[in-house]
């Protein structure tokens, strides 16, 4: 997919939610709208591979959560709770009573809790290699989280080599095929990377939900309290959250349906865009 025709159809809006100025990507004009949600370390741009197949017959919102991409990075602790809150703010400031989350890693878990709080508000759910299933996660995000690791991280990482090493790691982690990573992805990773209060806030974002006795939150007992359609996506060559956690979460789920898709990593929009809105559309299509 070229930028061409990705500005043809997405349009990168700037919003005052709760006076913070937020980032996001929209396109499309059907109701229920789509609602994005990236994990760690990431952004919205994370969803540019599928916004413009999705966009065909839904509205969609893709958002940079604070803290992350073109969005304002206050001095702050970015807990679960601040992120949930931020989403309901997010929804209200755009006026979008109803809604459809789709949230990757920390940003399923965040679609989860807040689906958990307002389920009329949720017309349906699709968590993608999403965090709080399990305690389990993979080792080097663990270990991230200890005293001073994480600071001696962030300042190698503002370094323009240092930059460049987080993304080439990052993609042997959160991708099955490492080297066939989009260049275009690797280029916003080192952007990210450089860019002021970035690597400060995604650590704490990683830090309110990972330890280093792995996940702190973990909801899969709760699960069974939604009534929500709910479709969960898994790479089934994910190395930070085994799709065995995905086959644990369906069997809590009243209305659960489950898409791996083989030779995949983390996130599946990315490496595999065709797959996964093959999956998005099946599902909305017998949902909506």
């Amino acid at each position: 997919m070229t930028d061409t025709s990705l500005e043809a159809v997405l349009e990168k809006r700037q919003i005052d939610v709760g006076g913070l100025n937020i980032n996001y990507l929209t396109a499309g004009s059907h109701d229920p709208p789509l609602v994005m949600l990236h994990g760690v370390g990431d952004s919205a741009a994370d969803w540019s591979w599928v916004l413009p197949t999705l966009a065909k017959q839904n509205r969609v919102l893709a958002v940079d959560f604070p803290g992350c991409g073109d969005s304002a990075k206050p001095e702050r602790e970015y807990s679960l709770e601040f992120l949930t809150q931020f989403l309901a703010d997010f929804l209200n400031t755009l006026e979008v009573q109803r809604a459809v989350l789709i949230g990757n890693s920390l940003g399923g878990l965040i679609a989860l809790r807040f689906a958990l709080s307002n389920p009329e508000r949720v017309a349906a759910l699709i968590l993608v290699d999403s965090m709080g299933f399990s305690q389990s996660v993979n080792p080097i995000l663990s270990t991230l989280t200890l005293p001073f690791y994480g600071e001696f991280a962030i300042a190698w990482s503002k370094t323009p080599l240092g930059a460049k090493q987080r993304a080439w790691s990052r993609a042997a982690l959160l991708f099955a095929r490492p080297t066939q990573v989009p260049a275009q992805w690797l280029s916003e990773q080192e952007r990210m990377g450089l860019t002021p209060g970035f690597l400060q806030a995604n650590l704490s974002i990683l830090r309110s939900q990972v330890s280093a006795w792995g996940q702190r939150q973990v909801l899969i007992e709760s699960l069974a309290q939604l009534q929500i359609p709910t479709l969960v996506v898994w790479g089934t060559n994910d190395l930070v959250l085994p799709y065995n956690q995905a086959q644990a979460a369906i069997k809590h789920l009243k209305q659960a349906h489950l898409t791996l898709i083989p030779d995949c990593g983390h996130v599946p929009q990315v490496e595999r865009p065709e797959s996964f809105t093959d999956a998005l559309n099946q599902f909305l299509s017998s949902h909506l």
